[in-house]
């Protein structure tokens, strides 16, 4: 456990002690000196016994097993916390952007077991509740971690995003709730075949059953185009590199999506941060996508695809590399060409 955790349920008990409560250090123990001191003292006994507090249940809506699932996650996240936070708001944060793929009740009833202040109403930065938006963004989507197997290509992702979300909540379709529950009560009773086809028929709606960390979530899926570049093609020079380069960006990691639009193929035009990062960004700067000024005529794709062309990385490296755009143009045409050559083809056999 990290030194910061430790100090902070040592300074916790002598301050109980000090008021003549030594008794209340095991729970359910209750600390009214600082949320922090509590908040620290439960992990400090999660880490030793793998129990929650005994109270927590009255304040969220999760089981136990679920409990247990977020203070695994939160003892992680406060290992890896520079610096560790010393303050409710600081603790605050963490419980809020290490559980923010989970319901609003659980994390608002876990800030009000501990009486840390609730950013949605008093800080306004809940991941969930983002009410301003740059003008041209139609909405924001914080997606499920991404399986990096699912993406097609340099410029496209296939995500889910949980439907908890409460701008997903609203929209889920009413036969797909009902199937995810008989779903859930088919496996409760070890009906795999009826699970399974009732999976089928939520996948085909568009959605999926996730299981996260021993937790089934329902996911809606939707497909991603970045908006304002175009990698090169898989089987165009760069096309695999592009690729493996977007999966090692966002593989296994929770992203942020400002969609812009619809394609005609059905995507959502947008643009992706990963961990902050701007992925477009990386794209451009390393020489794996072009800046697709067509349709995007932001001035920093084209300094960061003008950087790369000046190193001559990636598809810079080659004097005159092939548009995508050019490239899928060619083989319509081809296609076309040959369809057009059939056709004619049989009718002269006809007459």
């Amino acid at each position: 456990m990290g030194n910061a955790l430790r100090f902070l349920f040592v300074k916790c008990s002598k301050t109980t002690t000090a008021t003549g409560d030594s008794d209340s250090l095991e729970p359910p123990y209750r600390p009214t000196v600082s949320g922090v001191s509590a908040f620290a003292h439960d992990l400090f006994n999660f880490e030793i016994t793998s129990q929650v507090p005994e109270g927590l249940s009255q304040h969220v809506v999760s089981s136990r097993k679920a409990q247990a699932n977020w203070y695994g996650k939160l003892l992680q996240a406060w290992r890896e916390a520079k610096p560790p936070p010393k303050t409710p708001e600081m603790v605050a944060m963490l419980v809020i952007e290490t559980l923010n793929r989970h319901q609003k009740a659980d994390v608002e009833g876990l800030l009000e077991f501990y009486g840390l202040p609730n950013p949605s109403i008093n800080v306004g930065i809940y991941p969930r509740m983002r009410t301003r938006l740059p003008e041209p963004v139609l909405f924001e989507m914080h997606t499920l971690p991404v399986d990096g197997n699912t993406v097609p290509d340099g410029d496209g992702i296939n995500v889910y995003v949980s439907t908890v979300d409460p701008r997903e909540s609203s929209i889920v379709p009413r036969d797909v709730l009902i199937a995810a529950d008989q779903r859930s009560k088919a496996r409760a009773k070890k009906n795999y075949d009826k699970a399974d086809e009732l999976r089928q028929k939520i996948i085909e709606s568009g959605y999926q059953v996730i299981n996260l960390q021993n937790e089934q979530i329902l996911a809606r899926k939707y497909r991603i185009r970045l908006r304002g570049i175009d990698a090169p093609e898989n089987s165009m020079p760069y096309g695999e590199e592009a690729k493996q380069e977007l999966i090692n960006l966002v593989h296994g990691k929770c992203l942020r999506v400002l969609v812009y639009g619809e394609d005609r193929y059905g995507r959502c035009v947008a643009d992706v941060y990963c961990d902050g990062i701007f992925v477009q960004e990386v794209m451009l700067k390393k020489g794996l996508a072009w800046h697709y000024a067509a349709y995007d005529q932001r001035i920093e794709l084209a300094t960061w695809e003008r950087e790369a062309r000046a190193k001559r990385i990636g598809l810079w490296a080659s004097s005159n590399p092939e548009k995508p755009w050019e490239w899928r143009k060619d083989r319509r045409e081809a296609t076309w060409l040959f369809y057009m050559t059939a056709v004619g083809s049989v009718q002269h056999k006809i007459t």
